[in-house]
């Protein structure tokens, strides 16, 4: 099933349900499939908007669930029920496929506890790996205390520069 989800393409998924959502929304359908799918095509197309695309990812479940109380609670005609459900059944493919797309950018799933803290505890520090307090080597975020400093030792006094030009020899 992960295969089948990782070769579709979630751009034309968008494209035919965006197609789909904007035929069918002169009609009585849920009126927020339309703007969820144009919010899509725009997060789609955006490569650094990975906190967008994960509101995508999480408004897209949840539209389902949405659209199957919308189903229940609303009378439709027998075609356009079935245009819904056929919007509806789309969305599912479309989920997978924009989760593996989050995933690949870098984005986590929060509040799901996947996805978090994979690698292990994040080291801090700065760049060129520069610490703090003489230590030599990392500290994670996990540590309480700090580790002892290491041996510092002292720099060799300078040499007394010669007088020869006005260049020095090092």
């Amino acid at each position: 099933m992960a295969d089948f989800i990782q070769a579709l393409d979630p751009a034309k998924l968008l494209f035919a349900e965006t197609a789909l959502a904007f035929i069918i929304s002169p009609f009585t359908v849920p009126a927020y499939n339309l703007p969820i799918f144009l919010f899509g095509s725009y997060v789609q197309e955006s490569s650094d908007a990975v906190q967008s695309l994960s509101l995508f990812a999480g408004l897209l479940p949840m539209s389902i669930f949405y659209d199957v109380l919308w189903m229940i609670r609303n009378e439709q005609g027998g075609f356009l029920r079935f245009l819904t459900i056929i919007l509806l059944l789309l969305k599912i493919p479309t989920t997978g496929a924009f989760l593996i797309a989050m995933r690949q950018r870098g984005g986590q799933f929060p509040g799901l506890g996947l996805g978090t803290d994979i690698n292990g505890p994040t080291v801090w520090s700065m760049p060129g790996g520069f610490t703090s307090g003489g230590r030599d080597g990392y500290q994670t975020v996990d540590d309480d205390t700090p580790r002892a400093p290491s041996k510092v030792s002292s720099a060799p006094a300078p040499q007394p520069a010669s007088q020869s030009g006005a260049y020095q020899s090092v």
